[in-house]
């Protein structure tokens, strides 16, 4: 699934593609109550390292065969 996760107080939006959603959730729970560094693999096969007192927000996306949503001409 692919996860877009943003940084407090700057534009930057870093995106991953998670394979375990449960133990994403977990340990990113954790940084952020624990303080710290969580380490990802992002899309490109970087390494990233998201602070966890620096996370704005994070979106989980459906997977791909799920409904479409969004506006069209019938």
């Amino acid at each position: 699934m692919k996860v877009r996760i943003g940084v407090a107080d700057t534009s930057k939006v870093i995106e991953l593609e998670v394979d375990d959603v449960d133990s994403f959730k977990s340990e990113l729970e954790r940084v952020i109550s624990e303080g710290g560094l969580a380490w990802f693999t992002d899309t490109t096969g970087g390494d990233v390292a998201i602070p966890g007192k620096s996370v704005a927000f994070v979106e989980i996306e459906a997977s791909e065969s799920g409904p479409a949503v969004g506006f069209a001409t019938v």
